[in-house]
């Protein structure tokens, strides 16, 4: 299970939702199997049918997690008119093993939906995702 704040998910829905009609990407660190924070990052693919994060923007969001004290806890894209489930291209691209991937579908673009999967070795199985409110996670981090 990973735990998001209530705010951060609204910022990625609002990133991913302006990034339309292409897939949106971007990476989510935190603490403690709590994301506290969205890194946005360019599709460097400019595609409504795929994600890519250059390597540049990889290792500038890197080092701010890094410069944060943070760990890396997932990666996230959109699908924006299909399921939020791993495609075959996600699958072959997923090379962080201990990293959710968290997908989310703007099929409903008044109620985009998130869902959280680790893929190993092809393999995928799906997690539980907990929206949690922000003070909820500041008195977790006390």
């Amino acid at each position: 299970m990973i735990a998001i704040t209530r705010s951060v998910q609204a910022e990625v829905f609002k990133q991913l939702l302006d990034e339309r009609p292409y897939e949106g990407c971007g990476l989510l660190a935190g603490k403690n199997g709590r994301i506290e924070r969205a890194y946005p990052t360019p599709n460097k693919s400019q595609s409504a049918v795929r994600y890519e994060i250059d390597p540049k923007d990889l290792l500038r969001v890197f080092r701010e997690i890094d410069d944060a004290d943070l760990e890396l806890l997932a990666i996230y894209h959109s699908h924006t008119h299909s399921q939020a489930y791993p495609s075959p291209t996600d699958i072959r691209f997923a090379h962080y093993p201990d990293a959710y991937y968290i997908i989310v579908t703007l099929m409903d673009i008044r109620g985009p939906a998130m869902r959280a999967f680790k893929i190993v070795d092809g393999v995928v199985t799906e997690e539980s995702v907990e929206v949690i409110d922000d003070l909820d996670s500041e008195s977790l981090a006390s």
